[in-house]
């Protein structure tokens, strides 16, 4: 049986005790965890980035959660397409299980019949305090979090997030995504096309909200910036090279 995967190999025992940052480190974060208007980004009708919103004890506080969920029964393992080809990320499902191969939610995962965890309140109520800083959203109550951790030569094609339920999607009920580690270059558009997507850099803290007439907005992944990941989290946490990504759903 392969060993669970350690989203933090650098992780130190002595890490264990602390919450948060050391003092110096809060100092050189100033700022960055701001909800002001400077912060807010309306980068399409019903599409919100706001900038730096997860404050930099709460960014440790959840790759601390996701390496023990992660490492634990259903937790991170590399999905595949429906030809067998792997995903170039790895994945794990809280609250409801999502297959990559049928494009569905199920209580458990197909291939070992494991349960998905339940979402920490911890992160649901992260999610759902960026979900009420924008007025434009109805507020939702998370069943599904999906959580992905892509390295450096991790990518995710422009897709639609589709498989929730259709009351869900007819109502136009936002997804929320969290981005912790290395900045990534999101793309976003209304077609498939790579040519005609937007690019929006995603960096460790931002939060983007999608609803509305944006809800099945395509979008995806094309890289992970190398060594984009703050100081202060790698000596924290020991967090790997990558990016890790939280997206909050209501089926």
């Amino acid at each position: 049986m392969s060993q669970p995967f350690d989203l933090c190999p650098g992780h130190h025992e002595s890490m264990k005790a602390k919450t948060t940052m050391p003092e110096g480190h809060k100092k050189r974060k100033a700022g960055e965890s701001s909800t002001d208007a400077a912060s807010v980004q309306h980068l399409r009708p019903g599409m919100v980035l706001l900038k730096g919103f997860v404050k930099p004890e709460d960014q440790i506080k959840i790759v601390r959660m996701c390496r023990q969920l992660g490492s634990g029964p259903g937790g991170f393992y590399r999905p595949s397409h429906k030809n067998g080809a792997k995903l170039n990320l790895w994945m794990m499902s809280l609250g409801k299980n999502w297959d990559s191969t049928t494009r569905s939610y199920g209580p458990t995962r197909p291939f070992d019949g494991v349960q998905a965890p339940a979402i920490l309140e911890a992160l649901k109520t992260m999610a759902q305090a960026a979900n009420a800083t924008v007025s434009e959203f109805p507020q939702i109550n998370p069943d599904i979090c999906i959580v992905n951790y892509y390295t450096n030569s991790g990518k995710l094609g422009l897709h639609q997030d589709k498989d929730e339920s259709k009351g869900s999607i007819d109502q136009g009920l936002p997804f929320i995504s969290i981005s912790i580690g290395d900045t990534a270059e999101f793309l976003f558009g209304v077609t498939r096309d790579r040519d005609k997507a937007t690019k929006v850099n995603l960096e460790s803290g931002d939060v983007l909200i999608l609803g509305g007439e944006s809800r099945l907005l395509f979008h995806g992944v094309s890289h992970v910036k190398t060594n984009t990941t703050p100081t202060w989290l790698k000596e924290e946490t020991g967090l790997r090279p990558g990016r890790l990504n939280l997206t909050f759903r209501q089926y």
